[in-house]
């Protein structure tokens, strides 16, 4: 019997394909066509497929770097990691924020994780986390005497 990944079998069954289980879980493109393979699923149709959501987009964008992801697509204007899904452009730290949280940011989604354009989801703040932060950073001060 051959150990199929439960991430890479979740993906297969959900459509995903070869290339794109292969960028997001960071491995090799072969695990996944074995996956298939001995799931008895058909071996994708070559070429691009447009993306379903801005999520799936999202997903086609990013590389795994260490406990971080890079954006590898567009950039706006201003240099920050963007889409465009539906005729609209859409930030990825909010694409990000919304995939880890399951809502929508508070204000702007910005990397709260120290890593500058990190996009990887749940490293991420809105508004009202960072309000939340700054909050716990007073008390600590004021029960410790100095920065947190």
């Amino acid at each position: 019997m051959t150990y199929i990944r439960g991430d890479v079998r979740e993906l297969l069954l959900a459509g995903h394909t070869n290339a794109e289980i292969a960028r997001r879980l960071g491995v090799d493109p072969s695990t996944p066509a074995r996956a298939r393979t001995v799931l008895g699923l058909p071996q994708p149709k070559p070429g691009r497929r447009p993306a379903a959501t801005a999520e799936d987009l999202f997903w086609r964008r990013v590389k795994p770097v260490g406990d971080h992801m890079v954006w590898t697509g567009y950039r706006n204007n201003s240099g920050a990691p963007s889409l465009r899904h539906g005729g609209r452009t859409l930030s990825a730290y909010r694409i990000a924020y919304r995939i880890a949280t399951g809502r929508e940011p508070d204000g702007y989604a910005l990397p709260s994780c120290g890593r500058e354009g990190c996009v990887k989801p749940g490293h991420h703040a809105d508004r009202t986390d960072r309000a939340e932060a700054r909050k716990v950073d007073q008390l600590y001060s004021a029960i410790f005497g100095g920065a947190a």
